[in-house]
């Protein structure tokens, strides 16, 4: 099934792509960091190895519309970018044929932040990866994610890395925190995007994949 979605939330149409294989049991939705959307190149790296396995599908959107992406505080505005999460998790939820399936979060940058804001406020999220996240923006809402949590950091980046290992100790449900050697924040290092999508790949499969 490959969609191409326009989600309602909060009074804008977002755009999105959703592709869920037929031997899915769950599905991840994407959250961007800032200045990117549904295209991003390593995001979509990532949805594609997801969905190769047969096991989940995937959804990315854009988290701003066009014109208010241009107003560079709103790429920055985490608890809107929560809630717009949140409309789309609503959105697939509402999807007849899909909406049982289980469901994670895969955040990057600030979209970690949101995702994790957004996972603290729902019981229906089952896991969620960040890569090179702000899981510091998520405040607060750190001590209420319960949903097993895969932090991934690039070795090379270090102050993010620090911002990540205060976040972990933070968190209320099960979770770890991988350390991509040599790479920095946006993993452009030769097989640093391909270990983030290998190990997001296995935490999903341990906590979103139904049992044969």
């Amino acid at each position: 099934m490959d969609w191409l979605a326009t989600i309602p939330a909060g009074g804008v149409m977002l755009e999105g792509a959703l592709s869920v294989p037929e031997t899915a049991s769950g599905v991840v939705l994407f959250a961007h960091g800032s200045g990117s959307s549904r295209l991003s190149p390593r995001n979509n790296a990532v949805a594609r190895r997801l969905r190769a396995s047969g096991h989940f599908g995937t959804l990315l959107f854009d988290l701003l519309t066009p014109a208010e992406d241009t107003d560079r505080s709103l790429r920055f505005d985490i608890p809107l970018l929560a809630e717009r999460l949140t409309a789309a998790t609503d959105w697939l939820r509402a999807q007849t044929e899909i909406g049982g399936l289980r469901l994670g979060y895969f955040g990057a940058s600030t979209g970690a932040a949101a995702a994790l804001i957004a996972a603290a406020r729902r019981d229906d999220i089952g896991a969620i990866v960040s890569r090179g996240g702000r899981p510091d923006l998520a405040g607060q809402a750190l001590t209420r994610v319960t949903a097993p949590t895969l932090l991934i950091v690039g070795g090379a980046d270090p102050s993010v890395l620090d911002l990540n290992e205060a976040a972990l100790h933070q968190l209320a449900g099960p979770k770890e925190l991988h350390v991509v050697e040599g790479a920095t924040h946006l993993f452009e290092e030769p097989g640093a995007l391909d270990e983030v999508a290998e190990q997001a790949g296995l935490w999903f499969e341990r906590y979103l994949r139904l049992p044969n």
